[in-house]
């Protein structure tokens, strides 16, 4: 059985590439059609949809860390999955109210779930080094 934690957080994800690939559609709404897909969970989609809206909100930031983070990488080659993985760790490390081994092993897990063969030792090693950036590590 999951933790509220590690379901909002996947919640979140959903959210926020629905968010992206609706083109920044208020997150209110992408978050009902998010529930409607996978079934109302109260209380994760609470957390979630303030874990996402807060990424929405600090886009602007987010992006420029991992623009600089995932070097070689232009953010329009990964895909929307990582991306969005990645601005959620990200994000996670800034905020600072998780330990950081808790931020990156969570991203790496959704992108185990949610992301390709390769996308766990990519999130990996970018949030490792914003981790490192920040202060963090």
């Amino acid at each position: 059985m999951l933790r509220v934690e590690t379901k909002s957080r996947a919640r979140a994800l959903q959210i926020l590439y629905a968010w992206e690939l609706q083109g920044g559609r208020p997150i209110p709404l992408v978050v009902n059609g998010v529930a409607r897909l996978t079934g109302p969970e109260p209380l994760v989609f609470d957390r979630a949809e303030a874990l996402a809206a807060e990424v929405v909100s600090d886009i602007a930031a987010v992006d420029a860390e991992l623009t600089q983070a995932a070097e070689n990488w232009r953010m329009s080659r990964m895909a929307a999955v990582e991306r969005n993985i990645l601005r959620l760790g990200i994000h996670e490390l800034r905020r600072g109210e998780v330990p950081p081994k808790v931020a990156i092993d969570e991203a790496v897990r959704l992108a185990h779930w949610f992301g390709g063969a390769r996308a766990a030792g990519f999130v990996n090693g970018v949030l490792d080094g914003v981790a490192h950036s920040l202060g963090r590590l």
